[in-house]
Protein backbone atom coordinates (compact mmCIF):
# COMPACT_ATOMS: atom_id res chain seq x y z
CA UNK A 1 0.00 0.00 0.00
CA UNK A 2 1.16 3.29 -0.70
CA UNK A 3 -0.03 7.05 -0.17
CA UNK A 4 1.38 9.21 -3.00
CA UNK A 5 1.54 13.01 -3.58
CA UNK A 6 0.63 12.84 -7.34
CA UNK A 7 1.49 16.70 -7.87
CA UNK A 8 5.48 15.96 -6.10
CA UNK A 9 4.87 12.44 -7.93
CA UNK A 10 6.59 11.35 -4.48
CA UNK A 11 5.87 8.35 -2.35
CA UNK A 12 5.22 9.63 1.14
CA UNK A 13 4.57 6.55 2.54
CA UNK A 14 4.41 2.76 2.16
CA UNK A 15 3.20 -0.69 4.05
CA UNK A 16 2.70 -4.24 3.80
CA UNK A 17 -0.72 -6.27 4.11
CA UNK A 18 -2.01 -9.56 3.17
CA UNK A 19 -5.63 -7.96 1.91
CA UNK A 20 -6.40 -3.97 2.07
CA UNK A 21 -7.36 -2.95 5.64
CA UNK A 22 -8.84 -0.14 7.41
CA UNK A 23 -6.03 -0.35 10.48
CA UNK A 24 -3.34 -0.47 7.46
CA UNK A 25 -4.57 2.79 5.70
CA UNK A 26 -5.15 4.20 9.34
CA UNK A 27 -1.45 3.47 10.46
CA UNK A 28 -0.11 5.27 6.65
CA UNK A 29 -2.25 8.62 7.81
CA UNK A 30 -1.31 8.28 11.61
CA UNK A 31 2.34 8.54 10.83
CA UNK A 32 2.24 11.26 8.18
CA UNK A 33 0.35 13.38 10.68
CA UNK A 34 2.77 12.48 13.62
CA UNK A 35 5.19 14.61 11.01
CA UNK A 36 3.05 17.59 10.15
CA UNK A 37 1.52 16.37 7.17
CA UNK A 38 -2.39 17.93 6.61
CA UNK A 39 -4.92 15.71 4.60
CA UNK A 40 -6.50 18.34 2.58
CA UNK A 41 -8.61 15.63 0.47
CA UNK A 42 -7.96 12.05 -0.73
CA UNK A 43 -8.34 10.37 -4.06
CA UNK A 44 -8.59 6.25 -4.44
CA UNK A 45 -10.45 3.39 -6.01
CA UNK A 46 -13.93 3.54 -3.79
CA UNK A 47 -12.81 0.82 -1.61
CA UNK A 48 -14.53 1.43 1.42
CA UNK A 49 -11.87 1.03 3.83
CA UNK A 50 -9.94 4.27 2.26
CA UNK A 51 -13.60 6.23 2.59
CA UNK A 52 -13.65 5.52 5.77
CA UNK A 53 -10.09 6.40 6.61
CA UNK A 54 -10.38 9.81 4.92
CA UNK A 55 -14.47 10.60 6.06
CA UNK A 56 -13.39 13.31 7.43
CA UNK A 57 -12.09 15.16 4.50
CA UNK A 58 -13.02 15.63 0.69
CA UNK A 59 -12.87 12.53 -1.00
CA UNK A 60 -12.75 11.99 -4.84
CA UNK A 61 -13.67 8.79 -6.32
CA UNK A 62 -10.86 7.63 -9.16
CA UNK A 63 -12.79 8.08 -12.21
CA UNK A 64 -10.86 5.68 -14.22
CA UNK A 65 -11.93 3.38 -11.73
CA UNK A 66 -15.45 4.19 -11.77
CA UNK A 67 -15.58 3.76 -15.65
CA UNK A 68 -13.67 0.38 -14.86
CA UNK A 69 -16.13 -0.88 -12.94
CA UNK A 70 -18.82 -0.09 -15.30
CA UNK A 71 -17.08 -2.06 -17.99
CA UNK A 72 -16.45 -4.84 -15.83
CA UNK A 73 -19.92 -5.77 -15.53
CA UNK A 74 -21.31 -4.08 -18.94
CA UNK A 75 -18.15 -4.88 -21.47
CA UNK A 76 -16.58 -2.66 -23.53
CA UNK A 77 -18.95 -3.81 -26.31
CA UNK A 78 -21.98 -3.93 -24.78
CA UNK A 79 -25.21 -5.51 -26.72
CA UNK A 80 -28.36 -3.40 -25.22
CA UNK A 81 -29.08 0.23 -26.14
CA UNK A 82 -29.47 0.91 -22.60
CA UNK A 83 -25.73 -0.50 -21.83
CA UNK A 84 -24.39 1.45 -25.33
CA UNK A 85 -25.75 4.71 -23.48
CA UNK A 86 -24.10 3.73 -19.95
CA UNK A 87 -20.66 3.28 -21.44
CA UNK A 88 -20.61 6.34 -23.36
CA UNK A 89 -22.09 8.63 -20.76
CA UNK A 90 -19.25 7.14 -18.12
CA UNK A 91 -16.45 7.81 -20.94
CA UNK A 92 -17.37 11.39 -20.76
CA UNK A 93 -16.68 11.90 -16.97
CA UNK A 94 -13.30 13.90 -17.26
CA UNK A 95 -14.82 16.23 -19.77
CA UNK A 96 -18.05 16.98 -18.25
CA UNK A 97 -19.34 19.32 -15.20
CA UNK A 98 -20.74 18.12 -12.17
CA UNK A 99 -24.20 20.10 -13.03
CA UNK A 100 -24.29 18.78 -17.02
CA UNK A 101 -23.46 15.00 -16.27
CA UNK A 102 -25.91 14.36 -13.35
CA UNK A 103 -28.80 15.34 -15.36
CA UNK A 104 -27.46 13.32 -17.53
CA UNK A 105 -27.59 10.41 -15.70
CA UNK A 106 -30.58 10.98 -14.36
CA UNK A 107 -32.22 11.59 -17.84
CA UNK A 108 -30.81 7.47 -18.15
CA UNK A 109 -32.29 6.93 -14.57
CA UNK A 110 -35.87 8.13 -15.66
CA UNK A 111 -35.87 6.96 -19.74
CA UNK A 112 -34.52 3.32 -18.69
CA UNK A 113 -35.49 2.98 -15.12
CA UNK A 114 -38.77 0.18 -16.07
CA UNK A 115 -36.04 -2.17 -18.35
CA UNK A 116 -33.44 -1.97 -15.43
CA UNK A 117 -36.18 -3.33 -12.71
CA UNK A 118 -37.08 -5.49 -15.15
CA UNK A 119 -37.16 -9.33 -13.54
CA UNK A 120 -37.30 -12.75 -14.47
CA UNK A 121 -39.46 -15.62 -12.58
CA UNK A 122 -37.97 -18.79 -12.82
CA UNK A 123 -40.89 -21.33 -13.80
CA UNK A 124 -42.03 -24.30 -11.46
CA UNK A 125 -40.65 -21.51 -8.37
CA UNK A 126 -41.32 -17.92 -7.01
CA UNK A 127 -37.74 -17.06 -7.62
CA UNK A 128 -36.90 -14.45 -9.76
CA UNK A 129 -33.85 -12.32 -10.41
CA UNK A 130 -32.78 -9.03 -12.50
CA UNK A 131 -33.26 -9.59 -16.24
CA UNK A 132 -30.69 -7.09 -16.26
CA UNK A 133 -28.56 -7.73 -13.53
CA UNK A 134 -25.05 -6.56 -14.49
CA UNK A 135 -26.20 -3.38 -16.35
CA UNK A 136 -28.35 -2.84 -13.03
CA UNK A 137 -25.56 -3.58 -11.13
CA UNK A 138 -23.65 -0.69 -13.42
CA UNK A 139 -25.91 1.62 -12.43
CA UNK A 140 -26.09 1.19 -9.18
CA UNK A 141 -22.21 1.29 -8.68
CA UNK A 142 -22.36 4.58 -10.41
CA UNK A 143 -25.10 6.10 -8.38
CA UNK A 144 -23.44 4.76 -4.86
CA UNK A 145 -20.18 6.82 -6.31
CA UNK A 146 -22.01 9.89 -7.62
CA UNK A 147 -21.86 12.01 -4.49
CA UNK A 148 -17.45 11.35 -5.02
CA UNK A 149 -17.15 11.58 -8.58
CA UNK A 150 -16.71 15.09 -8.68
CA UNK A 151 -15.09 16.43 -5.56
CA UNK A 152 -12.52 17.94 -7.43
CA UNK A 153 -14.59 20.78 -9.05
CA UNK A 154 -14.79 22.18 -4.96
CA UNK A 155 -11.37 21.20 -3.27
CA UNK A 156 -8.31 22.79 -5.35
CA UNK A 157 -5.75 20.60 -6.66
CA UNK A 158 -7.55 17.12 -5.65
CA UNK A 159 -6.26 14.95 -8.05
CA UNK A 160 -9.26 13.03 -10.90
CA UNK A 161 -7.52 10.25 -11.01
CA UNK A 162 -5.25 7.76 -9.08
CA UNK A 163 -2.72 7.89 -12.71
CA UNK A 164 0.11 8.82 -10.92
CA UNK A 165 0.08 5.77 -8.99
CA UNK A 166 -1.13 3.48 -11.09
CA UNK A 167 2.37 4.99 -13.67
CA UNK A 168 3.95 4.46 -10.89
CA UNK A 169 2.99 1.04 -9.87
CA UNK A 170 3.16 -0.37 -13.49
CA UNK A 171 7.20 0.41 -13.39
CA UNK A 172 7.41 -1.64 -10.21
CA UNK A 173 5.54 -4.24 -12.00
CA UNK A 174 8.41 -4.46 -14.85
CA UNK A 175 10.98 -4.52 -12.30
CA UNK A 176 9.54 -6.93 -10.40
CA UNK A 177 8.96 -9.39 -13.48
CA UNK A 178 12.61 -9.13 -13.74
CA UNK A 179 13.31 -10.87 -10.02
CA UNK A 180 10.34 -13.50 -10.98
CA UNK A 181 10.81 -16.37 -8.31
CA UNK A 182 12.70 -14.55 -5.00
CA UNK A 183 11.86 -15.12 -1.15
CA UNK A 184 8.93 -12.86 0.21
CA UNK A 185 11.04 -10.73 1.86
CA UNK A 186 13.60 -10.27 -0.57
CA UNK A 187 10.84 -9.45 -2.39
CA UNK A 188 10.20 -6.50 -0.02
CA UNK A 189 13.38 -5.40 0.24
CA UNK A 190 13.56 -4.58 -3.57
CA UNK A 191 10.33 -3.04 -2.94
CA UNK A 192 11.16 -0.76 -0.57
CA UNK A 193 14.41 0.49 -2.57
CA UNK A 194 12.04 1.43 -4.79
CA UNK A 195 9.49 3.25 -2.89
CA UNK A 196 12.24 5.14 -0.90
CA UNK A 197 13.48 6.89 -4.30
CA UNK A 198 10.10 7.82 -5.08
CA UNK A 199 10.31 7.16 -8.98
CA UNK A 200 12.59 4.61 -10.57
CA UNK A 201 14.41 7.70 -12.10
CA UNK A 202 13.83 10.72 -9.47
CA UNK A 203 14.11 14.30 -10.31
CA UNK A 204 15.30 17.23 -8.57
CA UNK A 205 13.11 20.31 -8.82
CA UNK A 206 14.52 21.49 -12.10
CA UNK A 207 12.86 18.53 -13.63
CA UNK A 208 16.82 17.44 -14.58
Amino acid sequence: MVFRDPIEKENLWYGFGNIETHDLYREGRMYLESLGYIFLGATGDGFSCIRKTFRDIPFQMCLVHMERIVVRKITRKPQLEAGQVLLALIKTLETCSSFVWKERFQMYIEKYRDFLNEKTFHFGSDDWSWTHKELRSATLSVNTFLPYLFTHEEVKDISQTTNSLEGHFSHVKDIVRIHRGISTSLLQKVLVSIFLAGTIAPKDRNGV
